[in-house]
């Protein structure tokens, strides 16, 4: 009986470490987990992707519900990129087909600078990404979505709009870098 208790206990620890195991999208060494939607000029280098001209997203070949995003991003002071989730179509990302988790420091209009979500919700906290490397754990579970920067919590939402989809890595204007990206789906 002991033996049988054993295993079962292995099992559903083998189980539970595989539903929820992390995937890691980016690793430093190939985009494999992604599509390159525009003609933003990505370019591997030393563990990083990075872009400086042109635009577009990097979009995950898979869709995601809920899961946990974890991914490390440096940008120069006046670059506009962003991590959209939930979008609806990877051919059409747009701040009215996703969520869009804004990293733009100096954007025109404050209301959505980093660490909010453009026209959904403003960041709680002020904290500029520029110059410096930050991390950005994005968490979207049901209709709440909580976003934190450098383990601060920017946004903490309760929003249906969009309940399903690829999540993208953009690069509109600056430089533009991303690293260790991962994602567990809950």
């Amino acid at each position: 009986m002991k033996h049988v208790f054993i295993a079962l206990l292995t099992s559903i620890l083998l189980i539970g470490n595989t539903v929820f195991a992390q995937t890691i999208l980016f690793d430093g060494s190939n985009l494999d987990s992604f599509d390159q939607l525009g003609d933003a000029n990505w370019n591997i280098s030393e563990d990083v992707v990075e872009a400086n001209s042109g635009s577009g997203h990097l979009v995950t070949q898979n869709s995601y519900a809920n899961f946990v995003l974890n991914v490390d991003f440096w940008v120069d002071d006046s670059a506009n990129s962003g991590i959209f989730i939930r979008c609806q179509n990877p051919e059409m990302i747009t701040p009215d087909t996703c969520y869009e988790v804004n990293i733009f420091d100096q954007r025109p209009d404050q209301t959505y600078r980093t660490g909010g979500i453009v026209y959904f919700a403003a960041p709680a906290v002020q904290i500029n990404a520029g110059g410096q490397w930050n991390t950005f754990e994005i968490r979207a579970e049901g209709s709440r979505i909580l976003v934190m920067m450098n383990g601060v919590i920017t946004v903490d939402m309760d929003n249906d709009t969009f309940s399903d989809g690829p999540l993208t890595l953009q690069y509109g204007s600056g430089i533009v870098r991303f690293r260790n990206a991962q994602i567990q789906r809950l």
